[in-house]
C-alpha cells in the first residue's frame, strides 16, 4: 500500500500555476513560511493592477453594444475580488473552511468571465486567478499545521448523511451504540494518550467505536482485525507481527500506535480529516483513484467524493462525524450514557517459556476469561516459543514470577485420528467379479449393488469404481487384493504392481520387508510402475 506521497488537495492549484501563473508566480513565492515562534507570515498579495491594452477603432455604435457587456465581465471582477478579499480575512481568523469556501466562490465567479472581453479584464482575471492559486497553497499549508498541532481539527458538520447516520444511532443501533460506549472506556485514554502524544485530533479516539464496536477481537468479512480493523498487510507495513503464536492486530497497545502513525501519515497525504478517514477505511489508493477519475478540479473535498466511493466507505465518515455528536451532547439526541468501563491496571511479566493461560490462571487465582481479554493477541491462548510480556492483574504479577519456573512446559496435544471413511473406493480390477469383491470387504453382494445402482450385476468391467459399504468386522486396512498367477518355482509367488501401490505397501500386506523385495527382485530404487511384476517370497502371510 505503499505509495509517492502528494497533497491530492492542491492538484487543481498547480495546475493554475503551470498554465499560466509560474511565470509570474515562482513556486518558492506561494508558500508560507514560519517563524521561530510559531506564527505565520504571510506574503503580500501582489496589488492586482490593469495592464495597458492596445484599443482597435471601433465606431460609436460597436461602443454602445459592447458596453453593457463589458460592464457585466467587471462586476464579475469586482465580486470576485470581494470573495478573495473575504477568504483572506478568514484565514488570518484562523477559519480554514470558510476562507476556502469563499475561494471557491472567487474562483467560480472569474470563470464566467467571457474570453472575449476586452484586455485589461482578462488581465485582473489571469492576476486573480494566480492569487487565488497562491492563497489555497498557503491555506492548505497552515491546514496542514493546524492538524498536527491543535485538537478540534475535525469539523463537526451537519448535512443529510450525518442526519442519516444520528437517525440510525437513535433507533434500531441504539443499543450497540451505548454498548460499544461501555467498552470504549477500558481503550480510549491509552489511546488518547497516544493521539496527544503524536500531536493528532482527540477526536480520532473514537474511530474504533465505527470500525470494531471496541471490540479486541473483532473480525470482518474482508479480514480486517482488531479495534482498528486492520488487513494483515496494512498491519505488516506498520510493524505489527502476525504469527503462529500471536496476531498484534488485536494487541490494543501497538495496533493503537499502528493506527495512529497510519493516520499521520493519511492525512500528510490528503490535507483534510473526512478524506483521510475515508482513506483508512477501503485504502488511500482507492480515494485517490475516485479523485484522478472526478471532473472537479478545484477543492477536492470529501463531500465532492462522496458520491462516487464505495457505500461502506462513504457511509464510515459520517457516521463517524455522528458518534462526535452524540458524544458532545447526548442529551440533545436523547441519550442517557451509562458509566464506561474502567481501565485494567496489570503488570507485565516476561515468561520464557510456552505455557498456557488456563495453567497460569489456576496458580495465580486469575479466571482464564480475565487473561484471555488481557492477552488478547495470543492465537491459541498459549505464549510463544521464545520471550513474551504477558499481562495479569496488578498485584499478581509477583506471584506470577514466584511459580513461574515451577509451571510444565505446554506441549501441543496430539491430534484425533480422523475417522474412517464409511464408503470404500475400490477400483475393479481384471478377474474380478462383484462376488469376489462382496467376499473381500464381508458385505452382501445386493448391497454393493444397491450402493452403485448397478443394472447389470453380472457384468463389470475392469477399471469401474465402486463405492463399498465398510463392514464394522472388516478394518479398513485390511482389504486384499484379488488372487494372481502363482510362480513356477515352489517358493515365489507373482504380484502385479496396482495403481497407488508401494513397496511399503506391498510387504506389509504380504506380512514380508521392503528389503526382501528388493533383494529378490533386485530393484535398484523404490519406485514401481504400473503392471510391473514382483516376485514374492511364498513364506509370506498375506493373501496374493
Amino acid at each position: 500500500m505503499a505509495m509517492q506521497r502528494g497533497r491530492y488537495s492542491v492538484l487543481w492549484v498547480m495546475l493554475l500555476l503551470f498554465s499560466g501563473c509560474a511565470e509570474r508566480l515562482p513556486l518558492e513565492e506561494t508558500t508560507s513560511s514560519y517563524t521561530a515562534t510559531g506564527s505565520l507570515t504571510q506574503t503580500i498579495i501582489p496589488e492586482i493592477k490593469a495592464s495597458p491594452a492596445v484599443e482597435a477603432e471601433v465606431s460609436p455604435e460597436e461602443v454602445e453594444v459592447k458596453k453593457p457587456v463589458q460592464d457585466q465581465n467587471q462586476k464579475l471582477i469586482d465580486s470576485a475580488m470581494d470573495s478573495y478579499q473575504e477568504a483572506d480575512e478568514f484565514w488570518e481568523k484562523g477559519e480554514l473552511e470558510k476562507a476556502l469556501e469563499a475561494l471557491d466562490t472567487s474562483y467560480a465567479l472569474i470563470v464566467k468571465v467571457n474570453e472575449k472581453a476586452d484586455q485589461h479584464i482578462l488581465q485582473q482575471k489571469e492576476d486573480l486567478r494566480c492569487a487565488i492559486a497562491r492563497r489555497i497553497m498557503e491555506v492548505y499549508s497552515s491546514r496542514v499545521s493546524t492538524a498536527n498541532g491543535f485538537q478540534n481539527a475535525i469539523p463537526l458538520v451537519m448535512n443529510t448523511h450525518v442526519q442519516s447516520a444520528l437517525n440510525s444511532f437513535t433507533t434500531i443501533e441504539k443499543q450497540f451504540f451505548i454498548d460499544a460506549y461501555v467498552r470504549s472506556g477500558r481503550y480510549r485514554p491509552g489511546i488518547v494518550k497516544a493521539l496527544k502524544k503524536e500531536g493528532l485530533p482527540e477526536e480520532l479516539s473514537w474511530l474504533p467505536f465505527i470500525e470494531s464496536g471496541f471490540k479486541v477481537r473483532a473480525l470482518s468479512c474482508a479480514g480486517a482485525l482488531g479495534l482498528w480493523q486492520f488487513i494483515a498487510s496494512t498491519g505488516y507495513k506498520f510493524g505489527l507481527e502476525r504469527n503462529a503464536w500471536i496476531d498484534d492486530r488485536m494487541d490494543p497497545e501497538k495496533s493503537t500506535r499502528a493506527a495512529v502513525a497510519y493516520l499521520k501519515e493519511l492525512h500528510s497525504i490528503f490535507g483534510d480529516w473526512s478524506t483521510a478517514l475515508a482513506a483508512y477505511n477501503c485504502g488511500e489508493a482507492n480515494v485517490l483513484r475516485v479523485i484522478r477519475e472526478q471532473k472537479i478540479k478545484y477543492l477536492d473535498n470529501f463531500w465532492d467524493l462522496y458520491t462516487r466511493l464505495p457505500y461502506e466507505t462513504a457511509s464510515f465518515v459520517p457516521r463517524f462525524i455522528a458518534v462526535l455528536h452524540i458524544v458532545g451532547d447526548p442529551e440533545k439526541h436523547g441519550f442517557t450514557l451509562p458509566p464506561v468501563d474502567e481501565v485494567i491496571e496489570v503488570d507485565e511479566v516476561m515468561v520464557n517459556k510456552q505455557v498456557h493461560l488456563k495453567n497460569i490462571a489456576g496458580h495465580i487465582d486469575v479466571s482464564y476469561q480475565e487473561l484471555q481479554t488481557l492477552n488478547p493477541e495470543l492465537r491459541k491462548d498459549v505464549t510463544p516459543p521464545d520471550f513474551y510480556p504477558l499481562k495479569v492483574p496488578k498485584e499478581k504479577g509477583k506471584t506470577l514470577l514466584a511459580e513461574l519456573e515451577e509451571f510444565p512446559r505446554w506441549v501441543p496435544p496430539v491430534p484425533p485420528v480422523p475417522p474412517e471413511p464409511s464408503l470404500v473406493n475400490h477400483t475393479v480390477h481384471k478377474g474380478e467379479t462383484l462376488s469376489l469383491i462382496a467376499s473381500t470387504y464381508k458385505v452382501p453382494v445386493n448391497t454393493i449393488v444397491a450402493t452403485n445402482e448397478l443394472k447389470d450385476i453380472n457384468r463389470i468391467q475392469p477399471g469401474l469404481r465402486l463405492k463399498v459399504p465398510r463392514s464394522v468386522a472388516t478394518p479398513f486396512v485390511k482389504r486384499q487384493p484379488p488372487v494372481v498367477s502363482k510362480g513356477l518355482k515352489r517358493d515365489l509367488s507373482k504380484y502385479v504392481v496396482r495403481r497407488g501401490d508401494s513397496l511399503w505397501i506391498i510387504a506389509n500386506r504380504f506380512s514380508t520387508t521392503t528389503t526382501a523385495i528388493r533383494s529378490l527382485n533386485k530393484l535398484k530404487n523404490t519406485r514401481l510402475s504400473v503392471g510391473q511384476v514382483l516376485l514374492i517370497p511364498e513364506n509370506a502371510t498375506g493373501v496374493l
